[in-house]
């Protein structure tokens, strides 16, 4: 009776391994609540649409892509909670995590332990063995900074601004870079103001600046927050431009109803289509956008298309690496170059996680409902 038993199991282990191995699966750590919630949700749906995409042409490396998310309520230790559930659990070849960076930062040294590669929506953590097995669909925040002074340089003649951020990793690393960069630009920082996602009010935040001779505001931060500012402009008689750093372009429509053409924003090229030329990045956006807009309409693109990319890059680096295995895909992911994607052209190295090396965005404003280039 033993014998058959132990026949019973073996046969049942040669069954089911095949079956196993036609898997790949992609575990996502994304805020589908809390201050991150538009964001992530967005992502997700990317990453679930560009595997469904690949799927439909068999996968990634002859394996069918599975993917698994948890909610980690855009908080850090519920993401670590999520991460290590995926990695015992679930046992994933790979993430496709959210845009939680300090969420992404205290899972990452477990990660790394586990030789798992990260395909993220935000900033990369700092150790280097961390960065090592990080990679990033995020443009570096440098651009979204960049494209914002070089407005404010060439377009107006203002020379003096406030910055107005939210405690995030992402928002404080380029609240630190606008203090460096400005004076390359000729400008000046009056002054530095931090709030939090829960702030019903930011007027004390922007009386300070305007008492400190700020002239514009740059807002880095994600939600309802950019709406919060705008009326308080209006409500402290302050008429100066809002600035703001990428986010859904849903949620900048009021914004504009309250602050109109002084309100602009960082926008990407999934948000402005319509002035996207003939080209490589066109056709990546068409391929992404079609289906997109057949299930969504005209609910915002953005952080979904970057999720999207991260499933192509994955796809592209297990092409490259002929195998799925978790070492083999990361050194792969170093060695892409010239990949198109919705964003812009992704290159990667040993030394260039973040891969978009050319900043792809543009300076938006909302007119008629409609996302518009700034000229």
């Amino acid at each position: 009776m033993k014998t058959k038993l132990v026949l019973a199991a073996l046969l049942a282990a040669v069954i089911t391994a095949p079956a196993m191995a036609q898997t790949y699966k992609i575990g996502a750590s994304v805020g589908l609540s809390g201050y991150a919630a538009t964001t992530d949700t967005a992502w997700r749906d990317g990453v679930l649409m560009a595997a469904a995409a690949l799927n439909a042409k068999g996968g990634i490396g002859g394996r069918m892509i599975e993917v698994i998310v948890e909610d980690n309520r855009s908080e850090p230790q519920e993401a670590v909670t999520a991460y290590r559930k995926m990695l015992q659990s679930d046992k994933v070849d790979i993430f496709a995590s959210g845009c939680v960076s300090a969420g992404n930062f205290a899972a990452a040294a477990f990660v790394v332990r586990a030789q798992v590669p990260m395909m993220l929506c935000s900033i990369l953590p700092n150790p280097p063995d961390q960065v090592k097995w990080a990679f990033s669909t995020l443009p570096p925040p440098k651009f979204e900074v960049e494209t914002r002074l070089s407005y404010l340089k060439d377009s107006t003649q203002i020379r003096s601004f406030g910055i107005l951020h939210d405690p995030t990793p992402y928002a404080n690393l380029q609240a630190t870079i606008a203090e460096k960069e400005a004076a390359s630009y000729g400008l000046t920082v009056a002054g530095n103001e931090q709030y939090r996602q829960e702030d019903a009010d930011l007027g004390v935040q922007l009386g300070r600046l305007n008492a400190a001779g700020a002239r514009a505001i740059l807002k880095i931060g994600l939600g309802g927050t950019t709406l919060t500012t705008a009326k308080n402009l209006v409500a402290l008689g302050l008429d100066m431009p809002l600035l703001n750093s990428l986010d859904d372009v849903n949620l900048f429509r009021p914004v504009a109803d309250v602050l109109g053409p002084r309100f602009l924003f960082v926008a990407s090229p999934s948000q402005v289509f319509g002035a996207i030329p003939p080209g490589k990045l066109h056709d990546a956006l068409s391929e992404f956008l079609t289906p997109w807009r057949a299930k969504y309409g005209d609910r915002d693109p953005n952080w979904a298309s970057r999720g999207w990319d991260a499933v192509m890059l994955t796809a592209d680096a297990v092409k490259l690496a002929g195998s799925t295995e978790g070492g083999k895909v990361r050194d792969a992911m170093e060695k892409i170059q010239g990949f198109q994607g919705t964003t812009g052209v992704y290159s990667m190295s040993s030394d260039v996680h973040y891969g978009l090396t050319e900043n792809p965005l543009l300076l938006a404003r909302i007119v008629d409902g409609k996302a518009q280039i700034v000229k």
